[in-house]
């Protein structure tokens, strides 16, 4: 029967261990603590109008003041979702040879993250993800598919003015159709319904395609820009000022007119993106003597698991704060040897650990 408990932090003798350098020819394995890299998904629109090539005889030729007289495309920032993935911090290497007295039963992912102990390696998910591709969105207008080319007499029509009225004239014939076969006073008829639905379709998609060569096209898309922050750190000395550890600030520059660009841009807004460090109450600079930890060091095994930190990240535009999101940081944290006496008895434990943060999730014999 298998016994499961909590690991109490208090209970068990903790100390912060150092980074481990492997040596030239030195036969151990070599996992990693995790670093939390913090990833921003800004989501914004964009706004197409395309103005017609005929749009100064929409009026006259159509009755309509609805022309689109200006070609321009805005964005617009609607949100941003803030969320964390995991990557070996290659700062905090660890090793685990056959000098540390324990059997070395480690699972350890591809990404070079510890795992598990004496536990079967997880299969990793396939999580889907956005792409990072940021397309600003097509800026000319591609014809419908399938619509009809212009007649001979448009073509063939010397000026401007001159086509405008044969595209018109064009039209008000579909328009005519569209009225005859609806009302029944056609010779040859569609057999039934969905015949006449096809040929209804048919005549409103060339309608539109003409109809906007005066009044022009909108068009609208939602399109996502993808940021990761991962340099997101203090540096591993506790003298460090705090000012210097107590957070980052990211710019990002967005304007109406080009989306994301350049902070050389005078009209476009910032975006910043704000991380908050909270900073872990058990990072401390030690004080104890070379002798105790010394002793503490013989008691302690080569299997290290991570205490995280954690960090607030906002999001501010405009000086409105659209997003934010406290996420544990695990780079923020301490790395703790477990003590050898967990791995003395004859039942070796069975140990779980996050990938996404190196803490402990279970421990069981």
């Amino acid at each position: 029967m298998k016994r499961f408990f909590v690991l109490l932090v208090g209970a068990m003798m903790v100390s912060a261990v150092s980074a481990q350098v492997l040596e030239k020819d030195e036969a151990a394995l070599v996992y990693y603590s995790p670093k939390t890299v913090v990833v921003v998904d800004f989501c914004y629109t964009v706004e197409t109008q395309e103005k017609g090539l005929y749009a100064e005889f929409a009026e006259a030729m159509l009755g309509t003041n609805d022309a689109i007289m200006e070609t321009k495309t805005t964005y617009t920032l609607k949100d941003a979702q803030i969320g964390t993935r995991t990557i070996a911090d290659n700062a905090r290497p660890h090793k685990v040879d056959a000098t540390g007295g324990i059997p070395m039963l480690l699972s350890i992912n591809e990404k070079g993250l510890l795992t598990g102990y004496n536990a079967p390696q997880a299969a990793a998910k396939q999580v889907p993800t956005k792409s990072h591709e940021n397309k600003q969105g097509a800026k000319t207008h591609k014809p419908n598919k399938g619509v009809a080319p212009l007649p001979e007499e448009v073509l063939k029509a010397a000026t401007p003015e001159a086509q405008a009225f044969e595209v018109a004239k064009q039209i008000f014939r579909i328009r005519e159709t569209r009225m005859y076969l609806l009302s029944g006073e056609v010779e040859h008829a569609p057999a039934d319904g969905t015949a006449m639905r096809l040929v209804l379709d048919e005549l409103d998609k060339q309608e539109q395609a003409l109809t906007e060569l005066f009044i022009g096209k909108k068009s609208k898309k939602t399109e996502h820009k993808i940021v990761d922050y991962k340099h997101i750190d203090y540096g591993r000395n506790a003298d460090e000022p705090q000012g210097k550890r107590g957070g980052y600030t990211y710019p990002l520059f967005f304007s109406d007119e080009n989306g994301f660009t350049r902070a050389e841009n005078v009209e476009a807004d910032t975006i910043l993106t704000k991380v908050n460090l909270k900073v872990d109450p058990f990072y401390k600079n030690s004080s104890e003597d070379a002798k105790t930890k010394k002793k503490k060091e013989a008691e302690l095994s080569q299997i290290v698991y991570n205490l995280p930190g954690s960090a607030e990240v906002e999001v501010v535009f405009k000086g409105q704060r659209i997003a934010s999101k406290t996420v544990p940081m695990a780079q923020l944290g301490i790395d703790v040897s477990l003590p050898k006496s967990l791995f003395t008895d004859k039942e070796l434990p069975v140990i779980v650990f996050s990938e996404k943060t190196g803490n402990i999730i279970s421990i069981s014999k």
